[in-house]
């Protein structure tokens, strides 16, 4: 059995704006479990289309039930081949990854193709396909629902990355990441504290000079 992921994303930025974005995704704030990206093969064919294949190196933490079935020194690095094809003319690019390594545990395929939105020729639509599998006797379907779940998390900050990644081709401010955000807030909520109890102490200090005050003026009546 094979867990199937389909869905669809929108990009507000043109499709000539998303392809170049797309060769500079890494890295970014989102991407922090990309550790490396090299082209092993690119090739214009007779009509113009753009062939490419890329190795992409992956950290990829084990849940702990699945650690207690492989060994202490087996690689934690995921290696990913992604190919593409880049029709320029229609302007369309078709995705496909998959990872060469740790297939026994589980194999993610995934299937992307970037194209014109319907509604809004100014933004890149993107249709993507995920299947996830496992062979692992007894827990196969433990692995392809930890699988599809992750899947899932890694296609927002992908979404994430790339608006982050335009933003920046564009020349506009890149909006905050949620560390950067959570981060202000704490150095906020800090000084606000801070002033805080500063305003408490002035205030218990004023309260016992009056209280001084009065007491003295007590002892002369």
């Amino acid at each position: 059995m094979v867990k199937y992921f389909l869905g669809q994303s929108v990009l507000r930025s043109s499709w000539d704006q998303v392809f170049a974005a797309f060769w500079q995704r890494y890295p970014n704030p989102y991407s922090k479990h990309v550790l490396t990206e090299d082209i092993v093969h690119r090739e214009v064919t007779p009509d113009q289309k753009l062939l490419s294949r890329r190795l992409l190196t992956k950290t990829n933490r084990m849940p702990r039930w699945a650690e207690r079935l492989f060994p202490a020194n087996v690689a934690h690095s995921v290696y990913i081949l992604e190919d593409s094809i880049v029709d320029p003319q229609n302007q369309t690019m078709t995705t496909f990854t998959w990872n060469i390594n740790h297939a026994r545990l589980m194999v993610v395929e995934e299937r992307c193709v970037y194209c014109v939105n319907s509604d809004n020729s100014g933004w890149t639509e993107i249709r993507r396909e995920a299947w996830v599998s496992s062979s692992l006797f007894g827990v196969s379907r433990a692995v392809q629902e930890f699988g599809l779940a992750r899947f899932k998390s890694n296609v927002t900050k992908t979404m994430k990355g790339f608006e982050y990644i335009l933003a920046k081709l564009q020349g506009e401010a890149p909006s905050k990441t949620l560390v950067e955000t959570a981060k202000e807030a704490k150095e906020k909520a800090r000084e606000t504290a801070l002033a805080a109890t500063e305003k408490a102490k002035d205030l218990a200090s004023k309260a016992a000079t009056k209280q001084q005050q009065q007491q003295q003026q007590q002892q002369f009546v």
